[in-house]
């Protein structure tokens, strides 16, 4: 997603060469996740440990799966480099423990919550979910985790929280990327209540059953399977209940081209590239986008009366 005003052949037309390359399936330096009975290793295991205790989802695709490899070394996190690549050289330095995660603005009850804690929240599934980027590509990936409502019934909400505003990582030393002006750091997102409360919403902290590497958001993520990927908050340190909409980062950075809805929807066009085609990571031919990346049956209703070429 980085923002260029020149006409340029457009992402999805390019099969980047990193995909097909060999990599080591984990890098050396990552940092833990978590401990204990949640993990099948050591305190100290990082990306590669296996969780366990994952019970199965009825949130589960058929399709076939995007290899871990693929999905661990194409990616776009930005704190890390605007490369795809750079995520998986560079995210070594980030320390994933310890780490917490607090939870404040319109609720009966802030916390922070440290992020063993939050493993034991609710139970863990395994849910297959399509994700779609805005520049073309999509994946179909096994995540790890639990419903982001799961927080929200425990923070409950007063009748002020409208909003909720997801606050990222600010460290330019465990992020290098950060050191450049790309995007005003650190990076912000944002949800309709009603959005984060939908049971498709997930914090993850895995992915093929083992503990999520860096490069893909580690310690704690958010996915929203029927948005955009970069509506993905990656290691989250605030979610804030607010009054107002959040100005999240790709909106202040370029809102003709980012709105706040950032739902999949093949009607609206990016400025640079039509969104009505999408091609999976690993193939070559392109298939149609889905409105709502295939989840309409479920979130649809959301939106129900809205312009969505207006609130895109």
């Amino acid at each position: 997603m980085l923002i260029r005003r020149s006409k340029d052949i457009p992402p999805s037309e390019i099969t980047p060469p990193e995909i097909y390359r060999d990599r080591r399936r984990f890098m050396q330096g990552l940092s833990a996740l978590a401990a204990g009975t949640l993990l099948g290793a050591s305190p100290e295991a990082g990306a590669g440990a296996r969780l366990v205790g994952i019970r199965g989802s009825a949130y589960r695709l058929a399709d076939e799966k995007t290899p871990y490899r693929d999905i661990t070394t194409y990616n776009n996190f930005y704190e890390f480099g605007t490369g795809k690549s750079d995520p998986a050289s560079n995210a070594g330095s980030l320390k994933t423990r310890p780490w917490t995660v607090t939870i404040e603005g319109a609720v009966k009850h802030p916390k922070i919550w440290d992020i063993e804690a939050l493993l034991k929240l609710a139970p863990l599934e395994e849910r297959v979910y399509r994700m779609r980027c805005v520049e073309g590509w999509s994946m179909v990936i096994p995540w790890v985790g639990f419903s982001l409502s799961e927080l929200i019934r425990r923070a409950e909400p007063t009748g002020n929280a409208k909003y909720v505003e997801f606050v990222t990582l600010n460290d330019p030393g465990q992020m290098p990327g950060q050191r450049s002006r790309v995007l005003n750091w650190p990076y912000v997102e944002g949800l309709r209540l009603d959005e984060a409360m939908h049971p498709l919403t997930l914090l993850a902290v895995g992915l093929y059953g083992e503990v999520l590497p860096n490069q893909n958001g580690a310690p704690i993520r958010l996915v929203v399977p029927w948005k955009y990927g970069f509506k993905s908050a990656k290691s989250i340190v605030s979610i804030r209940f607010v009054e107002k909409q959040p100005r999240t980062a790709w909106m202040m950075a370029a809102p003709e081209e980012y709105g706040f809805y950032s739902n999949v929807n093949p009607q609206v066009e990016h400025p640079r590239w039509s969104q009505a085609k999408e091609r999976r990571i690993g193939e070559f031919r392109k298939r149609d986008t889905l409105m709502f990346n295939g989840y309409g049956e479920q979130v649809a209703s959301l939106y129900r009366g809205m312009d969505l070429k207006k609130f895109f």
